[in-house]
This record gives C-alpha cells, structure tokens and sequence, in this order.
C-alpha cells in the first residue's frame, strides 16, 4: 500500500524543480475520463480543466482529476476568477494545483496562496475525504503538510497591471509559477497580429527575469502553434508549455483528414 508522500508526489511539480520543460493541455470538452488517459499516452506531464472558458461542471472536473492523477498525469484547473470557495472546491475533487486569471497584484496572489494551503500557510479548510489521498484518513496535520508540499498555485499574468506588478507577484511565497497568458495580454496592450513580435517579446521577458530573481517557474499560454516561438523562450528558461486544447485537437485531425480524403479525390 502507498504512503502518504507517494500518494501525494506530484511529478509536475518536481520536474519543474528539477528545472525541466513540461507540457500541459487544456480540457474544455471532455465528460468523461478518456481526455485524461489520451494525455497520458501522448506523454503530456499535466492537464488543465479550463472552468474560465468552458460550460464543464465542478462533476466533470472531478471525473476528469481523477482520472488524469491515476494515469500519472498532474490535474490542474483554471479558475473563472480568484474565489477562495471554489479553489478550496476544485482541490477537494482531486486537482493538485490551481492556476488563477488575471492576477494584478501581490494581494492577489498572496488571496490565492492562502486559498489554496492548509494552515498555517494558508486558510484551505480540511476535508476528510479526498481523492488524492486515495480516500484514506491520515493525520491531519501530517497530510496538510505533504498535500502543502506537492500543490501547485499557478498566477495568470495577463493585464498591463499584472506586467507592472510582476516583481512583486513572483516575490509571493506559495506562488509556484507565473503564466504568461499571451493572448489576452496582447490584445490589452493592442499588440495582437502585429507584424513585429519584439514588443510582446519584451513584455514576456519582464517576466521571466521576474521570475528568475525570485526562483519562480514560468509557463506560457497562445504559442505553441509556433515552434521557433516555443523553442525561443524555452532556451531562455520557460518551463510549462501549453501545447492547445482538446476541442483544438479534435477540430485540427478533422480538418487534416476531411482535406486529405478532398484533396484525393
């Protein structure tokens, strides 16, 4: 039978401390448990329930955490906004990190570290039942500690104010990684579809070097379609790629095979 610290070793969380570039997708079609087995044959080290822009349910979350932990991928889900309820909820149902949007300030990040930890390095109300620990009672204090250990808070920096606050973000302990959501940051700067990439280029790098002075990982949402891009700021010390969707790579072998079967005939 497993110990606790087995029980709970996110193998996420230890490659980025080993300093290695991992993958994770993001789930906004599944229902079931299928997505979180096809991530781990694709050989993806996470995924994320993206509850800010999908109509799947704190059920599904469930189903789907559950699943991916047990095929040894690290489940994570992207919260609607920085509710302490729901990141307390989502932890409950078996994710093992939590990556909150638009965060701007050290206050918001600092709000979600205390949501997402039990005492005493956070507020995390303790449940008795949880699927990360197998459904099995360990001391309180004890699991609090590991479970504390292996979580993962993830804070979105996607406004001008969260550029502008990055320094103070990344000095927040608790927070893990900072993640570049390069859309939305783009078009609220107006640098979507420019022609020169330099000036968002700028605006990630202000990141990572924020993130190097406080030993904070970096992930990055929006470019995996460009590889050279991926390649660029993997060398540079970004760690957690988001390679695309579900839905994405549904509509994308679609596409592939519906003009393959044309283009044939």
């Amino acid at each position: 039978m497993r110990s606790l610290a087995q029980l709970v070793h996110n193998p996420l969380k230890a490659k980025l401390r080993a300093g290695d570039v991992v993958t994770s997708m993001i789930v906004r079609m599944a229902r079931g448990p299928e997505t979180s087995q096809l991530a781990a044959s694709a050989g993806l080290d996470a995924l994320y329930v993206d509850l800010e822009h999908s109509p799947l349910s704190l059920e599904t979350t469930a189903i789907v955490c559950t699943a991916a932990w047990a095929a040894g991928v690290t489940p994570l889900v992207r919260l609607p906004n920085n509710d302490a309820g729901l990141i307390g909820r989502v932890l409950d149902v078996g994710a093992m990190g939590v990556i909150v949007p638009q965060v701007e300030t050290a206050e918001d990040a600092q709000r979600a570290v205390e949501a997402a930890l039990y005492p005493p390095l956070g507020h995390r109300s303790v449940s008795s039942t949880l699927p990360v620990l197998a459904y099995r009672n360990f001391p309180a204090l004890q699991a609090a500690e590991h479970i504390n250990a292996q979580m993962l808070v993830v804070a979105m920096i996607e406004s001008e104010a969260g550029l502008d606050q990055c320094e103070q973000i990344a000095a927040v302990q608790g927070i893990d990684l900072l993640f570049v959501g390069t859309h939305d940051l783009s078009v609220q700067m107006g640098l979507a579809g420019a022609a020169d990439p330099a000036p968002l280029n700028a605006c990630i790098d202000r990141v990572v070097q924020a993130a190097k002075r406080h030993g904070k990982a970096v992930g990055l949402g929006g470019m995996a379609a460009d590889p050279e891009a991926v390649a660029h700021w993997t060398s540079r010390g970004v760690q957690f790629i988001s390679v695309g969707s579900d839905l994405g790579f549904v509509l994308q072998g679609a596409t592939q095979a519906v003009r393959k079967i044309k283009a044939q005939g």
